[in-house]
Order: C-alpha cells, then sequence, then structure tokens
C-alpha cells in the first residue's frame, strides 16, 4: 500500500520549521478590490466633510456682508434679497479699512520681499557649503522656531523702541523678518539639498562667481520652494496681530488685524453687522486669492524633497 508523504515545511527565517498550513495565504483579488473600494468611499466622504466644514463658513461669510444688518438676524441663512454694496464702502471709507489695507501691504510687501531674500541666501549657504560651525547655526534657526512669541515681546518692545523704530512701517517689516527667517531658512535649507549640483558646477567652471550663480541659477531653480515658503509666510504675516498690537499703536500705521478688531468694537456697538462683515471679508480675500493662483506651485514646493 502507498502512503501519501507529508508535504515538506516550508523554510523559516528564525530556524523554526513552518508548516504549509501555518503560512501566509493571500487574499482572492475581489476581497481586496471590495476593501479597497470601503476605503476609497470612507477617504472621499471625509474629504467631503472637512470641505464642506471649510468652504461653508467663507460662503456664508461672503454672503452675510451683502445683506443689511435685518436680513442677517431675520434670515441668516437664506440669499440676500440683493446686493448691498454700500455695505463694503461704508467699511473702505468710515472705518478706515482702506488705510488699515495699504499699511498692511506696504509691511507684509517689504517683509515677505526681505524674509525670501535673506532665507534664501542662508539657507543656499548652510545647504551647499560645509564650514566650522554649520550644523551649529541650522539648528540656531531650528530652535528660533521653537521659541514662543509671547516670551519676547517685552524685550522686542524696547529694543525696537530704543531703536527708534517703534510705531514705525519700516521697524514692523523688520520685525516681521526676523521673525519669519527660522522657517523659511528651515524649509529653503532642506530644498535646496534637492537641486542638483552639476549645474552649479558646471557654472563655477564657466567662470560664474558665487553670487552669480546662486541668482541667475540656483534661485530661479528654486521657484517652487520659494513660492510655497513665501505663500506661508504671507499667511503668517497677513494675519500676525499679536507683534502689531505690541509695536505699532500709532492709529495712522495700523494693519488689517488690528482695524478689524477696531471695526468689531465700534460696529458691535453701533449695529452694523454687515459693515463688520464686509471688513472680514475684505481682509480674507487676499488670502485666499493668493493661494488659488499659486496652490500647483505651493504642492511642487511641498513634495520636491520627496522627488529625489
Amino acid at each position: 500500500m502507498k502512503t501519501t508523504e507529508s508535504p515538506a515545511p516550508l523554510p523559516a527565517e528564525s530556524g523554526v520549521p513552518v508548516t504549509k498550513a501555518d503560512a501566509p495565504v493571500d487574499r482572492p483579488p475581489r476581497a481586496r478590490r471590495a476593501e479597497g473600494r470601503v476605503l476609497n468611499v470612507f477617504s472621499h466622504g471625509v474629504l467631503v466633510l472637512w470641505a464642506v466644514m471649510v468652504v461653508l463658513p467663507l460662503v456664508w461669510a461672503v454672503m452675510t456682508s451683502f445683506k443689511d444688518d435685518a436680513s442677517i438676524f431675520g434670515s441668516p441663512w437664506a440669499l440676500p434679497d440683493r446686493l448691498h454694496f454700500d455695505n463694503w464702502a461704508r467699511a473702505w471709507t468710515d472705518a478706515n479699512m482702506s488705510d488699515y489695507f495699504v499699511n498692511t501691504v506696504l509691511v507684509v510687501g517689504g517683509s515677505l520681499i526681505g524674509t525670501l531674500v535673506l532665507g534664501s541666501m542662508a539657507a543656499y549657504v548652510l545647504a551647499r557649503f560645509d564650514f566650522p560651525g554649520n550644523r551649529f547655526i541650522y539648528y540656531l534657526f531650528v530652535g528660533g522656531m521653537s521659541f514662543p512669541i509671547m516670551l519676547a515681546l517685552v524685550p522686542l518692545f524696547y529694543v525696537v523702541n530704543n531703536m527708534g523704530l517703534l510705531n514705525t512701517i519700516h521697524g514692523l517689516i523688520l520685525v516681521y523678518i526676523a521673525y519669519s527667517l527660522p522657517f523659511t531658512v528651515f524649509f529653503l535649507t532642506a530644498f535646496f539639498r534637492t537641486l542638483p549640483t552639476s549645474v552649479a558646477e558646471a557654472a563655477f567652471v564657466d567662470g560664474a562667481s558665487h553670487s552669480r550663480t546662486f541668482f541667475q541659477i540656483m534661485l530661479p531653480m528654486a521657484k517652487p520652494g520659494l513660492i510655497s515658503v513665501g505663500i506661508f509666510n504671507f499667511l503668517g504675516q497677513w494675519n500676525q496681530y499679536m507683534l502689531p498690537t505690541v509695536l505699532n499703536t500709532d492709529p495712522d500705521k495700523k494693519v488689517l488685524t488690528q482695524g478689524l478688531v477696531q471695526l468689531a468694537v465700534s460696529q458691535g456697538y453701533k449695529g452694523d453687522w454687515s459693515g463688520l462683515f464686509a471688513g472680514l471679508v475684505m481682509a480674507m480675500l487676499p488670502v485666499l486669492g493668493a493661494y488659488i493662483v499659486f496652490q500647483r506651485q505651493v504642492v511642487q514646493g511641498l513634495t520636491a524633497g520627496a522627488l529625489k
């Protein structure tokens, strides 16, 4: 009588024999497809829910800015009976939003340019040149990201005051640059490390100086990273409230965040809620517009390091 031989044990890395019954069994393709559909539906549902939670307040604020005060409280979720553009005109002129807007554009524009120029130069040197103290300087910038700004407000006030920069536009620009440099250097240092070195070496062979290689070759190649970090700095500087409140108390030089707080207090007592929502949307639109225009470059800048 011929007996059936038992199957040979499967090899195992640990040295313990593993039988065929103990080996992992691959699931059929139908089960994997069903699981993938469930995960796909769940992930899309979460994304849709998150989009509704983010977009709905923005749409409601824009819609409310075109209503009158009676409609805001009488039918808050209904569409406006007509577009009340006088709300925007009243907020722009009577509430001095135009002056606050111009001051904010000057401060954020100057600080953004200074942050990108100084931050990109420092990041390029830290990423491309090896010198004593390189890592120490880099970690100083990284440590600056974790330093609470609340601890520096009082000494910062006295430093700015002693320098004669208190209640000035250029003084606020310098403070914004110092506040944004740690994150900018940290972000761009990692980005410059992903750029190919062969292009810079070819420029050096052709006789280009370090400054010319940086400004004409490496900086244009770093455009996605500059746009990404520029958007993040623009958001942080445009919405900055604590620093201008402490360092900028001149009513004629207040920025948009200070103006919105003052508008909320004054218009709240007057009951002009439509003007308040109009001012809120005015402050919100530049940020949304900047992100919509540069959203593709932001994604490219964030994923560039993973594609090395």
